[in-house]
């Protein structure tokens, strides 16, 4: 008689559409899943995971009697509602392959219109987590006369397709807004040096939509978490403290911005 695990994982497949897709979207071999399918095996810790995460549940869900988990199952919202969300989840899974020679920490230059003539040099480490590559962003920058000091803190998830970096991250405080960067290196082998765009809204009353060049410079290992964050801040443009390729690379034009009052 086939476990409530298989059971209720064949009416979870049912319900997700297509088992080759279900099992690219969890990174389990086909044959394997095959076996859990049939009753022939019980996934290991790291398998069961991936499983939970994929379909957004516990394991004592998933080992439930099957007619207690169908019931359950009624009372949430179906995977066929779920569905339109599936094409963007499954473009962060498994990516700390492909991402993996990216991995590491960065000091992020761009301009924005909330300091226009300066380049803010921000932070953001790349780190694998549980098959996702996870990001956090922290920025900072401040006046010349101490009397405007900006601070934020962004995370998200970044992914590989088409060749190029692909980062999407919010505020860590709620409300906030949904930014992105696409990003290739400057040679193919090499990841010293990434160039791309970003597409954000500006830390102001007006909220600009913008976009903007940004160039992402690797940290070396030696370099401690505080000294890295030290150099973090809104430098001029022509400041002999930014690295003359940097500046080469973002060039002079300034971020093009969408005014709310434009008509």
């Amino acid at each position: 008689m086939p476990s409530p695990f298989s059971q209720n994982l064949r009416w979870l497949c049912a319900e997700a559409g297509p088992i080759a897709q279900t099992c690219r979207g969890i990174g389990i071999n086909r044959q394997q899943f095959n076996r859990y399918l049939n009753g022939g095996g019980i996934p290991s810790a790291h398998n069961l995971r991936r499983i939970e995460k994929y379909f957004a549940l516990t394991e004592d869900a998933l080992f439930a009697p099957h007619a207690e988990f169908r019931s359950g199952q009624a009372a949430q919202p179906t995977q066929s509602a779920r569905a339109p969300l599936q094409p963007f989840s499954q473009l962060f899974q498994n990516q700390a392959r492909p991402l993996r020679r990216f991995l590491g920490v960065y000091h992020a230059y761009y301009r924005t219109p909330t300091w226009p003539g300066q380049i803010i040099r921000s932070l953001i480490q790349l780190r694998a987590e549980d098959g996702l590559v996870v990001t956090h962003t922290y920025e900072r920058a401040s006046s010349e006369d101490g009397s405007i000091h900006q601070r934020g803190r962004y995370h998200g998830l970044a992914s590989f397709q088409g060749n190029r970096l692909c980062m999407y991250e919010t505020p860590r405080r709620s409300g906030g807004f949904l930014s992105e960067t696409v990003l290739m290196p400057e040679h193919p082998q090499q990841t010293s040096y990434l160039q791309g765009l970003t597409l954000g809204v500006a830390a102001r009353p007006d909220q600009q939509p913008f976009s903007t060049r940004t160039v992402w410079v690797r940290i070396a290992e030696r370099t401690s978490a505080r000294e890295a964050l030290a150099l973090t801040g809104a430098y001029p443009s022509t400041s002999a403290r930014l690295d003359p390729k940097v500046r080469r690379l973002l060039g002079d034009q300034p971020p093009i911005s969408i005014n709310s009052q434009t008509r």
